[in-house]
């Protein structure tokens, strides 16, 4: 199949990039370096206290490489579950309670694989067959289901049913027993006001699961999805039109900087500008490059369905064409345009044409275990539970939920959640040893799988070996190695009256200033709690440009900070353990995220919520970022996205949906109290 070309500069010759870079040679000399900035992060020190000495022992060893990242599937992971049962039992907590031993048992999906017997053959009017390569002109789609189909071909549209809006693409149309042609996305792309438009991206009724639903539950036996030609057009168009801004503003700051009557001030002033321009031209030629004018999704995108489903097939927009032409004179393109116009679905059988193949979906399960240890309580309250938890496993080498995706390396997590992991553990050091015995018994959880979705935390309360009627409380520990500034940020403080006073009360000594978030549910365990109604409060310091990334170490981890974050959590847990009446449980709306995605253009911020700043503040900025290349770093806050007023992370959020794939923009930022301004080349959508 013949792939475009991508669209060059042509308006931008190599001739006027060499003589900018000529420029840019002769006026190096009027640019200052800038300064090397400081390592400033508090790391351990030789002067730790014993625990904290302790401490950073158990994370150096859980992220170690010989642990492979504590990945779901390696070997590291179950020595890493061998080794806090070990420090449990060392510890003198009950490490029997699972059927004598301290393992609770469950499967995770590992994503899927492709089996043996993979193949799609379409057969045309006149008896035509074309045998499509799979992987290279159709490509499995990991969340459809396996199984052999011979069936007529019909056309479905966008494959949407949505009674909210009036459009259902179905009706009047036999798909039973059929395989149905799908598009991705939806209707009305362009207009912002349209049926299906939404104010954060693409509808919900344009998710691929969804549309594979509505063909199944009309009884499709299969289905080829093919990309929309609104998507391919508007991408290349709006980065056309940005690589003719890029070389006008290349042209215009040439021009104005040989001008004979500027000033050696005014050189310095255009010699930036020219700089920035050619840095732009650049950027936007290398993202047009990349860009695929008919990319068929690779095996893994969109995850993997649970449960039963039908074959389903990615193909190319010529095959669909090919299709379309040759039974009802109509191409994909005239199709989506008629649509657009009329909201009217123009769902067809396709004479003549049948589709044969097969898909072969194999899920992955692998064995995956939570650890725990239990601490009796003494007294009338010692049926009542209290459960402690943190994740100890991560990503292994890599792959899904990596931010360094190309990569293939061992991920150690030291701070995610090695950190967690360790402060579990020594927790339950202080909390066995004490003289006298907790009056409500506390439970010990390592949970496994927290990076596959939670599923560590929702195996123990599906099967909990203690009732949830009677769990008072759950505390969480997920990333609490990079304490900064003595900021920690407490999420679930609105999930029981009894939280907000007692954290303050108890952090003050301490010395932490503590930023309180409401929220019950968010991207943790303690969220599976919260939803059985159990108050909960989850203790983090924030993300960085070492999260998820082979970088995240145990050199980088503040362990002094560390241990006094567990000291807190060792009083809260006394106060709550010793208290005359269990905490009581508030309903909180809404979610805590830690960032955000979706289809508004990438720029790289990793959010601080340790922060009441007027502005959206920054922890850090993901490396080789839009943001990074512009020159944004942590501590920054930004109070301005092109001409958009920012007052926090929900202000930046829209605001950046406003532009696109390689526009540049204006960023204001305050830094050292001071108003910065930079210019940042927004990249393509991530995810």
């Amino acid at each position: 199949m013949k792939v475009p070309t991508p669209v060059s500069l042509v308006r931008c010759p190599a001739r006027l990039i060499l003589a900018v870079g000529l420029l840019l040679t002769g006026f190096a000399s009027t640019f200052p370096a800038q300064a090397e900035e400081a390592a400033s992060s508090g790391r351990a020190s030789a002067s730790l206290s014993d625990s904290a000495a302790r401490m950073l022992e158990d994370i150096k060893i859980l992220a170690s490489d010989e642990f492979e990242g504590r990945g779901v599937g390696t070997a590291g992971l179950d020595k890493a579950a061998d080794y806090v049962a070990e420090q449990f039992q060392q510890a003198g907590l009950d490490v029997s309670v699972v059927d004598g031993g301290p393992f609770q048992s469950f499967e995770i999906n590992d994503g899927a694989e492709l089996g043996e017997n993979n193949s799609l053959v379409l057969t045309g009017p006149e008896g035509r067959t074309i045998e499509l390569k799979i992987g290279e002109e159709a490509q499995v789609c990991s969340f459809g289901g396996s199984g052999a189909f011979d069936a007529p071909v019909v056309f479905a549209g966008y494959g949407i049913e949505a009674d909210d809006v009036g459009y259902d693409d179905f009706t009047g149309l036999d798909v039973r027993g059929k395989v149905v042609v799908v598009m991705r996305r939806n209707p009305a792309q362009s207009d912002p006001h349209g049926a299906f438009a939404t104010a954060h991206g693409i509808s919900r009724h344009a998710a691929l699961t969804t549309k594979l639903s509505r063909a199944f539950q009309n009884g499709a036996v299969a289905v080829l999805f093919v990309n929309d030609p609104f998507t391919a057009r508007d991408q290349r168009a709006g980065l056309e039109q940005q690589a003719n801004k890029a070389a006008a503003d290349l042209r215009e700051a040439a021009r104005e900087l040989v001008a004979e009557d500027a000033s050696e001030k005014q050189r310095t002033e255009l010699l930036k500008k020219l700089k920035d321009a050619l840095v732009h031209v650049d950027e936007v030629e290398s993202i047009i490059k990349e860009q695929d004018a008919d990319p068929l999704m690779e095996f893994g995108y969109g995850g993997t369905r649970s449960g039963k489903s039908i074959p389903c097939f990615h193909v190319t927009k010529d095959l669909v064409n090919e299709m379309l032409l040759s039974s009802i004179q109509v191409s994909l393109e005239e199709i989506e345009t008629r649509i657009d116009k009329t909201m009217k679905p123009m769902s067809r059988p396709l004479p003549g044409w049948r589709a044969k193949g097969s898909a072969t979906v194999e899920t992955v399960k692998v064995p995956a275990k939570n650890v725990i240890g239990v601490l009796p309580g003494e007294g009338p309250h010692a049926e009542e539970t209290i459960v402690i938890g943190a994740h100890y496993d991560h990503l292994g080498w890599g792959g899904e939920g990596s931010l360094a995706p190309h990569t293939h390396a061992i991920h150690n997590g030291a701070d995610d959640n090695a950190s967690g992991t360790v402060g579990l553990i020594e927790l339950a050091r202080r909390l066995a040893s004490r003289e006298t015995p907790l009056p409500r018994r506390v439970v010990f959880i390592a949970f496994s799988g927290e990076e596959r979705g939670l599923l560590g935390s929702a195996a123990y309360v599906d099967d909990p070996p203690f009732p949830l009627e009677s769990t008072v409380a759950m505390f969480n520990m997920d990333m609490i190695g990079r304490l900064e500034e003595d900021k920690l940020t407490v999420f679930g403080n609105g999930t029981s009256s009894r939280w907000s006073n007692l954290l303050d009360n108890l952090a003050e000594p301490l010395g932490l200033s503590l930023s309180k978030k409401s929220e019950g549910f968010g991207p943790s365990d303690h969220a599976t709690f919260y939803a059985k109604r159990i108050p909960v409060l989850h203790f983090f310091t924030g993300t960085h440009s070492d999260y998820h990334r082979p970088s995240d170490d145990w050199d980088l981890i503040n362990a002094a900070g560390t241990e006094r974050i567990v000291s807190l959590i060792e009083k809260v847990v006394v106060a709550t353990a010793t208290a005359s009446e269990a905490p009581n449980y508030l309903q909180v709306q809404g979610t805590a995220s830690l960032e955000r995605s979706g289809s508004r253009p990438y720029f790289g911020s990793i959010p601080d919520f340790g922060t009441d700043a007027a502005g959206y503040a920054l922890q850090g900025v993901s490396p080789g970022s839009p943001a990074d290349k512009a020159g944004l770093k942590g501590g920054d806050v930004i109070i301005r996205l092109g001409d958009q007023r920012i007052g926090g992370l929900d202000d930046f959020d829209l605001a950046l949906r406003n532009f696109s794939a390689g526009e540049q923009v204006r960023v204001v930022v305050l830094r050292d109290g001071k108003e910065v301004e930079l210019m940042v080349t927004l990249s393509s959508p991530r995810g």
